[in-house]
């Protein structure tokens, strides 16, 4: 009687019976509730009991079913079993590996005298949870509390160290458990070696791990791991060596490990050497083997082998699958990767997300904007997870084949935005122009709360650098200081620039001083920026520099040097610069070959650059344009016109440079009705619409002809409003030509669009000047004054031997000036003697007028 009674009040089968979603229970619940009665006395019955309440809370452990442990949880208080010290435990643990520490807290302030399991169970609560400040917080409560830690304590703890970088806290954790006498262990000696390796403090980890004396394969993982972290490749491969002649058996992971390293260093040699290691131990046809093999042979340029590992593969998964595609596109084969693809979808496997995003930048690249509508189709119809990486793939392809509506309308739709996406979006309007938008997309970025990361600030500065927006890219700049990316390398070249595209060389160098580790980017963006800057030694001298330390020279330096050569020009360095090229890699570099035609062009050298152009491999339109751009430059149009027939005859099409510098060339030699005719084909034969530059171009045509009001006539017709170089344009034809009234209406236009170019200023004058106008040379004058608008002295370059010297106007800084001038006097007497009459109307005109002589060559220096 006493024995239904007791079945009564603890009811197991009621307690079974509440968790349907557990299969399986020990045998003896199985048995009728008499028998089971009958075979357990009080005391035999309670421990079984225990042993049920255990079981049912490691499932909700396993299963991370937490309404289920909660009712468990109540079942064991109401039978009265939850002082049971394992019970207590497993609870504990139950809810901490369910996510509820809340309900964990409790259980653990709700035991009297606490041991290093369950404090052990709350710090990897917290580390589970992220908050690993939390943990090493109740680790230092845990010490403080007189609680002693254990091996598994050290893990968690170590663990939260690494998350947080905290090294000089992992130290003061690793001398106190050397001290407990557990820096022999296998599980702490790994987390140790794993926080040093990956806080740059590799001496340290070799120290732990050449302390533990049993190794096994997992520890040797680590360290090598450790080696490929910090860069020490020798180091990890000398490892995997001394492991190889241990005891201990490679797994897997060891050949993932050293594969990957080898990979980063394009090492194929001893890619294969690992290959054949691999074969001998039977870990070839292992699926994640066998893909990091894939990918090896894919990035070092051998793909028939990538092929052949994948082909060999008896079980593919997405993974392989995705590595042969990635394979295909990285050597520059797209057709094989969508042949892959299309053998994917026949064996039945599924595209992730990641084959998509591999896949959709080959479409970009090709301006396929079909395919890429294709596979964006397939990704509704087939419920592709629509993650950031698949999002951001059709963005960028829309953008580059400059469908901007089509990629709005994926940013927009709901999913996952993150800061990537932003970043795309930014960086897709300042590849089609929308500088604006880029800027507005970056506000819309900080509202969110989001943190731009560098790739993102390095998208944003070139749209301050297309608008002129100084003060904005100021305040970014700032704001990189702040987050500490203005060490980055692409980051600096980014702000270097914005700050010369805004007119701020200054500031970009500064910028460039500061940063450390250039990179050849970094020292391309110096060097052009030197060079279309108006500072062309400047730019060859950090040419210079970049050899010098090391960087690569690739064609982007190479053009930008030789422009630089141009402009002074120095035709010994372009000399010295052609020698480099012929030597190196760059021999058959379209892009280097054609900057050399144009510095020897602008150098005076025809020949030289004709020679170039017929010695080209390989000729793109950018070399035809720069042969053209020299004739027309030389002033030999019949030739430019004959070479342009002859790039139509090779079948390359022409583009906006073309016509530009044929049309260029008409207005040099006065050939003003064949300019026109080609201004007119351009469009109506070519397709190619007029930009700014052709319509100064033309109206340069027509000024040089002296029909000014054709050319006004050409402005007032633009699709859109003409530039500062059109009306500048029109005002230097208006000087020479000595049409006051048109001057004025272009000066206007140019002093409200750049009233601090001394230039336009000194233009009007002089027309006013010549038409004895002389109270508006004094108007003009004075709103220079008003303005504070100064002349800059205009400069000169001459190559004499090796050197390029610079002069101005009155220069008396060269240390043999007083010898230049006397030559200069001789030269002066000799030119009369010979019958040259010296100007002078402007003398009579300032006489007639009543002005000074003096004042005059004070606003006029170079005059």
């Amino acid at each position: 009687m006493h024995g239904r009674a007791l079945f009564q009040l603890l009811n197991p089968l009621h307690l079974i019976s509440s968790f349907g979603c557990f299969k399986a229970f020990p045998a003896q619940f199985k048995c009728h509730k008499n028998s089971l009665i009958l075979s357990l006395d009080f005391h035999g019955f309670h421990e079984s009991l225990e042993n049920q309440a255990s079981s049912l809370l490691l499932d909700c452990s396993e299963s991370k079913c937490l309404q289920h442990g909660r009712q468990v949880h109540a079942q064991i208080i109401a039978n009265g079993i939850y002082d049971v010290r394992q019970l207590k435990n497993k609870v504990l643990g139950m809810y901490v590996l369910c996510g509820s520490l809340w309900n964990a807290k409790n259980v653990f302030l709700s035991i009297k005298e606490t041991q290093s399991l369950h404090w052990n169970w709350m710090i990897r609560g917290f580390s589970m949870m992220g908050r690993f400040d939390f943990a090493l917080l109740f680790f230092i409560k845990m010490l403080d509390s007189g609680v002693l830690p254990d091996k598994f304590t050290f893990v968690y703890v170590i663990k939260a160290c690494s998350s947080l970088s905290a090294v000089n806290f992992g130290r003061f954790v690793h001398r106190l458990l050397v001290s407990m006498g557990f820096d022999g262990d296998l599980f702490v000696g790994s987390s140790l070696i794993k926080i040093y390796a990956e806080n740059n403090c590799l001496q340290d980890a070799r120290q732990v791990f050449d302390k533990i004396s049993e190794r096994d394969c997992v520890l040797w993982n680590v360290m090598i791991d450790g080696y490929a972290r910090n860069g020490d490749v020798l180091g990890a491969l000398e490892l995997f060596n001394v492991m190889r002649s241990s005891e201990v058996r490679h797994n897997s992971v060891t050949f993932l490990c050293v594969l990957s390293m080898l990979t980063s260093m394009m090492e194929l040699q001893g890619g294969m050497q690992i290959h054949g290691l691999a074969i001998h131990c039977g870990f070839d046809l292992e699926v994640s083997v066998a893909n990091a093999l894939l990918t090896m042979y894919s990035k070092c340029h051998v793909l028939p082998d990538a092929r052949l590992v994948f082909d060999l593969i008896h079980e593919k998964d997405v993974v392989s699958w995705n590595g042969i595609i990635a394979g295909y596109l990285h050597n520059g084969c797209s057709s094989g990767a969508l042949g892959v693809f299309s053998e994917m979808q026949l064996a039945g496997a599924k595209p992730d997300s990641v084959t998509f995003a591999s896949l959709l930048p080959s479409f970009a690249e090709a301006a396929g904007l079909r395919q890429g509508k294709e596979v964006h189709a397939y990704i509704l119809r087939n419920g592709v997870p629509f993650d950031a990486f698949v999002k951001s793939a059709l963005m960028d392809i829309y953008f580059k084949c400059r469908n901007v509506e089509l990629a709005r309308k994926v940013f927009s739709v709901t999913g996952a935005i993150d800061v990537v996406i932003f970043s795309t979006m930014i960086s897709g309007c300042v590849l089609n122009g929308l500088n604006h938008d880029a800027l507005v997309m970056f506000r819309i970025l900080l509202r969110s709360n989001m943190r731009p990361n560098s790739v993102t600030l390095a998208s944003t500065l070139p749209a301050c650098a297309s608008l002129a927006a100084l003060k904005v890219g100021k305040e970014l700049h700032g704001y990189i200081l702040k987050s500490a990316h203005s060490n980055i390398c692409f980051v600096g070249s980014a702000l270097v620039d914005m700050y010369a595209k805004c007119g701020r060389l200054d500031l970009g160098l500064n910028v460039f001083k500061k940063l450390s580790g250039r990179d050849t980017v970094l020292w391309n963006t110096i060097i052009t920026s030197c060079s279309q800057n108006g500072q062309p030694e400047e730019a060859i001298k950090y040419f210079r520099h970049m050899g010098m330390e090391g960087a690569l020279y690739d064609c982007v330096a190479i053009s930008a040097a030789l422009s630089a050569c141009a402009a002074i020009p120095a035709l010994h360095y372009g000399k010295q610069i052609h020698a480099f090229i012929i030597r190196g890699a760059l021999r058959t570099d379209v892009f280097a070959e054609s900057a050399l035609i144009d510095m020897y062009a602008k150098c005076g050298n025809l020949v030289f650059a004709r020679g170039v152009f017929e010695l080209m491999h390989e000729k793109n339109e950018v070399s035809w344009n720069s042969m053209i751009s020299a004739y027309g430059t030389h002033g030999h149009v019949d030739s430019a016109i004959s070479l342009f027939h002859k790039m139509l005859e090779t079948g390359i099409h022409p583009d906006h440079v073309t016509f530009l510098s044929i049309i260029s060339a008409c207005s040099h030699a006065g050939l003003v009705d064949e300019g026109f005719h080609i201004f007119n084909c351009m469009s109506k034969d070519y397709g190619i619409m007029a930009r700014m530059e052709h319509y100064a171009c033309m109206v340069d045509l027509f000024g040089r002809a002296g029909d000014l009001e054709k050319a006004l006539s050409i402005i007032r017709g633009m699709p859109f409003e003409p530039d500062s170089a059109i009306w500048g344009a029109l005002l230097g034809a208006s000087r020479v030509h000595g049409n006051v009234e048109i001057a004025d209406v272009a000066s206007k236009k140019l002093f409200h669009m750049d009233p601090s170019n001394s230039g336009y200023y000194v233009l009007l004058a002089n027309t006013h000047a010549e038409a004895g106008g002389w109270e508006d040379v004094l108007k003009v004058r004075s709103l220079m004054k008003e303005r504070g608008v100064q002349k800059l002295p205009g400069c000169s370059w001459i190559e004499i031997g090796r050197s390029s010297r610079m002069f101005i106007a009155a220069d008396t800084s060269h240390p043999e000036s007083a010898q230049i001038y006397l030559l200069l006097k001789c030269l002066l007497l000799e030119l009369r003697e010979a019958g040259y009459v010296p100007q002078t109307r402007f003398d009579a005109m300032i006489a007639r007028s009543g002005i000074h002589k003096e004042s005059y060559e004070k606003m006029h220096p170079n005059q």
